[in-house]
């Protein structure tokens, strides 16, 4: 299927997908049913072409009980016309039987693009989303339940569409022929199938409550598993270097027990339902047959009869069964909706569209009596803190660990908004700043690099359009990348493998960096950019950074006081405050705290 077809059969512009999956979560807040409907606004006509097919591809089933009945009733009465009349019966049957593939493809084609539309809408709407929230959120949500809501939630709520109208359209269309039927042929026999459909719905009501909330506590316990297997793989190779596997393994059987623990109890509700409305409507299926054999045995109706009603109410109890079987996966499908909707009508998003859009900072920094606590703390991570930066200056500050200066770095991003005072950009408050254009000028190097299965080419050129040939070398000239990539075999081209596994911790920081300077930042934040490099390879790129950085404002962050002795401007932080702050030499001359930790061999 080519890219255009493809793209109107499943979710056409994803964007707009998107859109409609997010309006009908905000409409329909704590209502996973209409939410679930909601999701599938404009393929309702979908549905309705679905359904049309279906009942053709699916007649014979009701057709075949009323042939077979005639016939016996042709041939027990010994009619002259029997039979002609069976060979029609025989001749229509199998033209239905024929029919039942083409009208099963357009049936299956007309549902499965509406899902699968559906199911592609909402994982966009979610990464939508996750792009946009808060990074104080991604801090209380582990990335492990993310994955969850984006993967198994998502595959739920597509199996319960499925079901949900399968099994819908299958009950309701066996009824409504079942019941015509049977009101035109016996009245009697009517008000018997009759009674089953309130039997069943207070079955259903009674099991609806207990199964719901055992698959949330199943969902979450899912959720919470995944999260600790996602840290548990990222931590092997420290866990097998402090030689601490059996303190993870019995760590991580406690959680796969907590897992065993939710599911059993899950199982078991979803087997006494499953036993339970099994039982009934098979009791309810004899009854069926004893009574229509009665009144069959009386003359009240025709002895074909028997084997109609008989076979309709085997249908009705059939479909009913398969329904009220289903109602464990829909509870667990409408859990799901409930789920994705934690995170699509969470309010803690970054939204600055309609701040002031920045064109060309020059790249001065104030903090005017800044303090921040972050949430679910009684300490202020940052006290009134003041602090001018000129536009061009490189600065770095230092201090102990949990003094304040990721904390600031953030600000500067626009990553944490001060709940006290003002993050000053040129004079204009950060918080009114379209924060989005502000960072096309921004660059960050991060003390852990993060890269992505690609080449160095493609994870030094990520976000970047147009850039020529010149530019790269460029970069790869003053990022210190060219001694790495004439030592591999493929240069650019060469793949880093998952998260950069293929390449040692110096040469991802390298093409870290090279990545950073290729957006030609007016601000560059380096945060122990340098740390993960060998005293030599450190040397190159620092050098290298000294030419780079002039002229634009640059934030350093580093514990190793070698690494900051060419900044323009040191700030000493500590508990939160600035305590000293000036030029090296400076610093020195004043025998304080700088003076004391650079004595110390920092």
């Amino acid at each position: 299927m080519d890219e255009a077809r493809s793209e109107r059969h499943f979710g056409g512009d994803l964007n707009a997908r998107a859109g409609i999956v997010e309006e009908s979560y905000a409409k329909h807040k704590g209502h996973p049913l209409l939410t679930l409907t909601g999701i599938f606004r404009g393929y309702y006509h979908n549905f309705v072409l679905s359904a049309f097919f279906y009942i053709i591809k699916h007649s014979p089933v009701w057709v075949l009980p009323i042939a077979t009945a005639n016939i016996i009733n042709e041939v027990t009465d010994g009619t002259p016309l029997a039979a002609t009349h069976i060979n029609l019966y025989g001749l229509m049957l199998a033209a239905l039987f024929i029919l039942n593939v083409p009208m099963n493809h357009l049936h299956q084609h007309f549902r499965s693009a509406a899902i699968r539309s559906a199911e592609a809408g909402l994982r966009s709407a979610l990464v939508h989303k996750i792009q946009k929230l808060t990074i104080p959120y991604y801090r209380q949500i582990q990335s492990g339940r993310l994955q969850s809501k984006i993967i198994r939630d998502v595959e739920a709520v597509e199996g319960v569409s499925t079901q949900l109208f399968v099994g819908a359209l299958n009950v309701g269309i066996n009824l409504a022929v079942a019941l015509a039927v049977t009101v035109t042929r016996s009245r009697i026999v009517f008000l018997v199938f009759l009674f089953m459909a309130p039997v069943a719905a207070l079955l259903m009501w009674g099991f609806r409550k207990p199964i719901g909330l055992r698959n949330r506590s199943f969902r979450k316990e899912l959720e919470n598993t995944g999260a600790v297997v996602n840290e548990m793989v990222q931590l092997l190779p420290v866990t097998r270097a402090h030689a601490l596997e059996e303190e993870e393994m019995r760590r991580m059987d406690v959680h796969l027990h907590h897992v065993a623990k939710e599911g059993y109890g899950l199982d078991l509700i979803q087997a006494d339902f499953g036993a339970v409305s099994w039982g009934l409507f098979q009791l309810f299926q004899v009854l069926c047959l004893v009574f229509t054999a009665h009144l069959a045995s009386r003359g009240t109706i025709p002895a074909g009869d028997v084997v109609l009603y008989q076979s309709y109410f085997t249908t009705l109890v059939a479909q009913v069964s398969a329904i009220m079987n289903l109602l464990p996966t829909i509870a667990r499908g409408l859990e799901s909706v409930n789920s994705i909707g934690e995170v699509l009508l969470s309010d803690e998003v970054e939204d600055t569209a309609g701040g002031t859009a920045i064109e060309a900072p020059q790249g001065s920094f104030d903090f005017r009596d800044v303090t921040y606590r972050y949430p679910g703390t009684d300490k202020d991570v940052l006290q009134d803190l003041t602090l001018h930066i000129p536009a061009g200056t490189r600065v770095a500050f230092v201090g102990e660990s949990g003094a304040g200066k990721s904390t600031l770095i953030n600000m500067v991003i626009g990553f944490l908004v001060p709940e006290k005072g003002q993050v000053l950009l040129d004079g204009q408050d950060l918080a009114t700043v379209d924060l989005h254009s502000y960072r096309k000028h921004l660059a960050v190097v991060p003390q852990e690099t993060i890269l992505f299965s690609g080449t160095i080419r493609e994870n030094i050129l990520y976000g970047t359009k147009d850039v020529s040939e010149e530019t790269l070398q460029r970069v790869i000239e003053e990022s210190g990348l060219r001694n790495v990539l004439v030592r591999l075999p493929d240069g650019l081209e060469t793949k880093v493998g998952e998260h950069g596994n293929l390449l040692s911790g110096g040469q991802k920081q390298r093409i870290a960096i090279a990545r950073a300077l290729i957006r030609d930042p007016r601000v560059i934040i380096l945060d122990e950019a340098t740390s993960a490099l060998d005293a030599i390879s450190e040397q190159e790129v620092t050098e290298a950074l000294d030419g780079v950085c002039a002229g634009r404002t640059t934030f350093v962050v580093a514990h190793k006081l070698k690494t900051v002795e060419s900044a323009d401007l040191i700030v000493v932080l500590q508990d939160g405050r600035v305590v000293e702050s000036g030029t090296p030499a400076e610093l020195v001359a004043k025998k304080g705290y700088y003076a004391e930790l650079r004595g110390m061999g920092g």
